[in-house]
């Protein structure tokens, strides 16, 4: 399920902490993590991550992308959200790299996200998602 999130929206949880804040501390459960953090810190810590965040603060830098990568494929189950300049045509890359929320800074047409994240059923390559490459599924 993919779940959206716009800064309007009245939103009960534990505010996110910086990375350094949260490594500072010991009872933080939210993170937020921004372009030039290293995601690979909060590793030791994933077990007890209910919510990181991933700041896109410009749609053309794909930092975001890689740190979403590295916390999936070392176990992160929670909820990974991408926060910021977030547009309709990055939502299937970011969902196959293992965004599973979204708080775009501006509103996205319902109807256009689900078409970006129906458009295409198989992929080439393999990601942080559970799509088996079509290669693997032609060739065993």
């Amino acid at each position: 399920m993919v779940e959206f999130r716009y800064r309007d929206d009245e939103v009960t949880e534990q505010p996110s902490v910086t990375l350094d804040a949260f490594l500072d501390q010991s009872n933080a459960t939210a993170v937020r993590l921004e372009p030039d953090d290293d995601a690979r810190k909060l590793i030791p810590f994933l077990d007890r991550l209910t919510l990181i965040e991933v700041a896109f603060p410009k749609f053309r830098d794909g930092r975001g992308y890689s740190s979403a990568r590295i916390l999936r494929e070392a176990g992160y189950t929670g909820e990974l959200r991408a926060q910021g300049d977030v547009l309709v045509d990055q939502i299937a890359f970011m969902r196959r790299c293992g965004f599973d929320s979204f708080a775009p800074e501006g509103s996205l047409n319902p109807e256009a996200v689900k078409r970006a994240l129906s458009t295409y059923d198989q992929f080439y390559q393999k990601a942080a998602d559970a799509a088996v490459p079509v290669w693997k599924l032609r060739h065993g």
